[in-house]
C-alpha cells in the first residue's frame, strides 16, 4: 500500500492517545491543560516534518524533481537547461546622407528594454539599416515590424527615431523551463543514444532553445537520407520556425550526426484548421473552454502529413466545461494532411 502522509488532525490526535496512554490519565485531554498545548506543539513539527520528507521523496525521481534537484538529475547524463537567448534583427534608421552610426550605439524601447546596434552603418538615401542585439536575454526582447526606437544618446545627422526593420527582432527566449527540461531529460533516458537512430535527431534538435516537437523521417529521399521537421510551439506568433531557427537546428545536426548520413531538416508548412460550430449553451465561458480543448488537441495530435480524426475534434468539444450541446458545420470529415503540411489552429466561426 502505498505511503499517506497524516493529516495535522491525525497526528494531534495520536500524540494525545501516546499522552493520555503513558500517563495513564482518565479521560480525554482537557482543551486548556499543559498536555494539550504540548500535543498540538508536538505534532505541528512532526507535521512539518511529514511534509519535508514527502517533499524528498518527490527529488529523488527526475519525472518529479522540481528546480535545482531536477537540473542535478540532468547534469548526470550531460543535459543542462537552455540558457536564455537575446533577440537579433535589424533596425531602420533615417538622417543626412553620410551620417555614421557606430557599432555599439544604443536604441530604446518605449519600455525602456534596449537594443545595441553590432555594425557600423551610414545613412544613405536618408536611410540606413542595422543589425541589432537586444541588451537583455529573454522573450521580451522580441519587438513586431515598426515598434518605434529612440536612440538614448544623440548622434549628429542621425534622427533620434527609429523603427524595427522588416522581418521583425527575433529568437529572443527565456530559460528553458523545469517542464520542457524534463522531457528532454526523460527522452534521454527512456530512449538512449544509439549513434544515429531517429530518436538520436529529436533530442539533438531539442538541445535548440524553443524547439518542442521534432519529427524525423528516416530514408525520406532515399538510402542514407534522413528528413528532420520541428515546430516552437511557445513561440507567440507562430509555432512554424523561421529559417534562421531550421539554420541553427540544421547546424547542430549537422555537428552530432553520423558523418554517412545526409539529413535536411525543414519548416512543415502551416495549414489552418478552421472550425464551425454552434455551442448550447452559446455563452462567452463556454465558447472559451471549446477553444482551449481544440488548440489543446491540435497541439496534441497535429503532426506533419499527420491526421487529426473527425471523433476526436467532437469528443474535444463534447470536453469542454460547460457545454451540454454542439452543432459543427466543419470540418465534415477527418482532417488529413499532405507529407510535410501540418493542422494549427486557425479559428472558430460560431453560428
Amino acid at each position: 500500500m502505498a505511503f499517506q502522509r497524516p493529516t495535522l488532525a491525525q497526528i494531534v490526535e495520536r500524540v494525545q492517545q501516546d499522552f493520555v496512554s503513558r500517563l495513564a490519565l482518565a479521560g480525554a485531554v482537557l482543551r486548556r491543560s499543559a498536555l494539550y498545548v504540548f500535543a498540538r506543539v508536538l505534532a505541528g513539527a512532526t507535521h512539518g516534518l511529514y511534509g519535508y520528507i514527502q517533499w524528498v521523496s518527490r527529488q529523488l525521481f527526475p519525472d518529479q524533481a522540481d528546480g535545482e534537484y531536477l537540473v542535478r538529475h540532468a547534469s548526470l547524463y550531460g543535459l543542462t537547461r537552455l540558457a536564455a537567448t537575446f533577440a537579433t534583427g535589424n533596425i531602420t534608421i533615417t538622417g543626412t546622407d553620410t551620417a555614421v552610426i557606430p557599432a555599439g550605439s544604443v536604441v530604446q524601447r518605449a519600455d525602456e528594454l534596449q537594443y545595441e546596434t553590432t555594425e557600423e552603418v551610414t545613412i544613405s538615401s536618408g536611410t540606413a539599416t542595422a543589425a541589432v542585439i537586444a541588451r537583455t536575454a529573454g522573450d521580451d526582447g522580441n519587438a513586431d515590424v515598426g515598434t518605434a526606437l529612440n536612440f538614448i544618446s544623440p548622434i549628429a545627422g542621425v534622427n533620434p527615431g527609429a523603427e524595427v526593420a522588416a522581418g521583425g527582432i527575433v529568437d529572443g527566449e527565456d530559460p528553458e523551463t523545469d517542464d520542457r527540461l524534463r522531457e528532454r531529460l526523460l527522452l534521454r533516458t527512456r530512449k538512449p543514444p544509439l549513434g544515429g537512430a531517429d530518436h538520436d535527431y529529436e533530442r539533438w534538435a531539442r538541445e535548440i532553445a524553443g524547439v518542442t516537437r521534432v519529427w524525423v523521417y528516416p530514408l525520406e529521399d532515399g538510402p542514407g537520407t534522413v528528413g528532420v521537421r520541428f515546430v516552437v510551439d511557445d513561440d507567440p506568433d507562430s509555432i512554424i520556425p523561421d529559417s534562421g531557427k531550421v539554420a541553427e537546428v540544421q547546424a547542430l545536426i549537422d555537428y552530432y550526426k553520423p558523418v554517412t548520413a545526409t539529413v535536411t531538416v525543414s519548416a512543415p508548412v502551416e495549414v489552418a484548421l478552421d472550425f464551425e460550430i454552434a455551442p448550447a449553451p452559446d455563452t462567452t465561458a463556454v465558447r472559451a473552454a471549446i477553444e482551449a480543448q481544440l488548440r489543446d488537441l491540435i497541439r496534441r495530435e497535429a503532426e506533419p502529413g499527420g491526421t487529426i480524426l473527425l471523433s476526436h475534434i467532437r469528443e474535444a468539444i463534447s470536453l469542454a466545461t460547460g457545454e451540454n450541446d454542439y452543432v459543427m458545420s466543419a470540418p465534415a470529415a477527418d482532417v488529413e494532411n499532405d507529407p510535410g503540411d501540418i493542422s494549427t489552429f486557425g479559428e472558430i466561426t460560431w453560428t
